[in-house]
């Protein structure tokens, strides 16, 4: 492996590792107040690897939520991945062992980073993005691992960890800016929230603004195709 290649992606992963190792000592501290062994909260980041989801396992675990309803719940809060994969489709330029991985370990701030950054060699894309999504699978293990064994010995006050993760989604959406030089998809972003959380309940937004943004991206690509198809037709 170029070990250039894998400064770069270190680099541009950067942002995600101090947002997933505190994001990942949080959730190992309050899967271990469920009184589990510190290594299912290890299991948990390798075979899940799902932010959102383990911290929302932490809750039915807690209130002793069935199978089913573990299961359907994760589905539908990461069915959001669903619009992410569609979009990679041509980026993901290999096979086997090495696809399946990135398309399980495609996160939303992984997203972020393999649409708003590349390698200086085109060539060494499918590489890049590979190293970018074992990078920081590593650093939400790692950062789970820790916080279950902490917490297994230590006692401390965890409130205000729960704010590294909006802190990570604002540093990953300058970068994005940063990357695409173009302000009209952070407004039509913020717009799109405005209106998911003023017509819709909080916990309903996000699939909902995922929605509404599919429509109005579009409408927006329709309207780009209609003066071309005009044009064609008058000659």
């Amino acid at each position: 492996m170029n070990k250039s290649l894998l400064l770069s992606a270190f680099k541009a992963t950067a942002p995600v590792f101090f947002g997933y190792i505190p994001m990942g000592i949080a959730f190992g501290v309050l899967f271990n107040e469920l009184g589990f062994h510190w290594i299912y909260a290890t299991l948990m980041a390798l075979v899940i690897y799902a932010g959102a989801a383990q911290f929302m396992a932490v809750g039915l675990l807690a209130n002793h939520a069935g199978f089913t309803e573990v299961a359907i719940t994760t589905l539908l809060l990461n069915s959001r991945h669903l619009f992410y994969g569609i979009s990679l489709i041509n980026k993901f330029k290999t096979r086997g062992l090495r696809k399946f991985y990135l398309i399980f370990g495609l996160t939303d701030e992984t997203y972020s980073l393999l649409t708003g950054t590349r390698p200086t060699d085109d060539k060494d894309q499918t590489n890049f993005y590979l190293l970018i999504t074992v990078l920081n699978h590593s650093y939400w293990v790692i950062g789970s691992t820790l916080g279950a064994i902490v917490g297994a010995n230590i006692s401390f006050n965890t409130s205000g960890l729960d704010f590294t993760l909006p802190a990570l989604f604002t540093v990953l959406a300058i970068e994005q800016y940063k990357s695409v030089r173009e302000s009209w998809p952070f407004v039509m972003a913020f717009a799109v929230a405005f209106v998911s959380i003023w017509l819709f309940s909080r916990e309903n937004m996000l699939l909902m603004s995922i929605l509404l943004s599919i429509i109005v991206l579009l409408l927006l690509q329709r309207t780009k195709k209609s003066p071309e198809v005009i044009h064609r037709g008058s000659l």
